[in-house]
């Protein structure tokens, strides 16, 4: 896993325009197996399927391709509902989205953007 992100964090470096995603994968087992699909620019670019874990914390890694500089629209969408991202780049180039379950038993995708690549153990 820490080579793959590696050489993703190396292929960006070097002139691609990519937006670097790492998807938390949950604690709650209620969230296991759960369908997230992500869109850029309201085109569909990547399916994740959650994999719940009792353990440590662990991070699915993609690198989505942009088609330019400048403000680009990030959406998931999770069973009936799309949470919708404005994202900035190259200021925001790396993201971290970690999926929620609300005690009302509704989900919540959470956002941290930055410029610099998250640290991940």
């Amino acid at each position: 896993m820490k080579k793959l992100l590696s050489l993703l964090l190396i292929l960006c470096a070097f002139g691609c325009k990519k937006y670097v995603v790492s998807f938390e994968q949950p604690t709650n087992m209620k969230l296991d197996k759960l369908k997230l699909e992500v869109l850029l620019d309201k085109k569909k670019v990547q399916e994740i399927n959650l994999k719940a874990t009792t353990a440590m914390l662990s991070y699915e890694t993609v690198a989505l391709s942009t088609s330019g500089e400048g403000k680009h629209l990030l959406q998931v969408k999770v069973k009936d509902t799309i949470f919708s991202y404005d994202i900035k780049y190259p200021e925001e180039k790396y993201i971290l989205l970690t999926a929620h379950l609300k005690e009302n038993g509704k989900i919540h995708i959470g956002i941290l953007k930055q410029q610099y690549k998250f640290r991940l153990r």
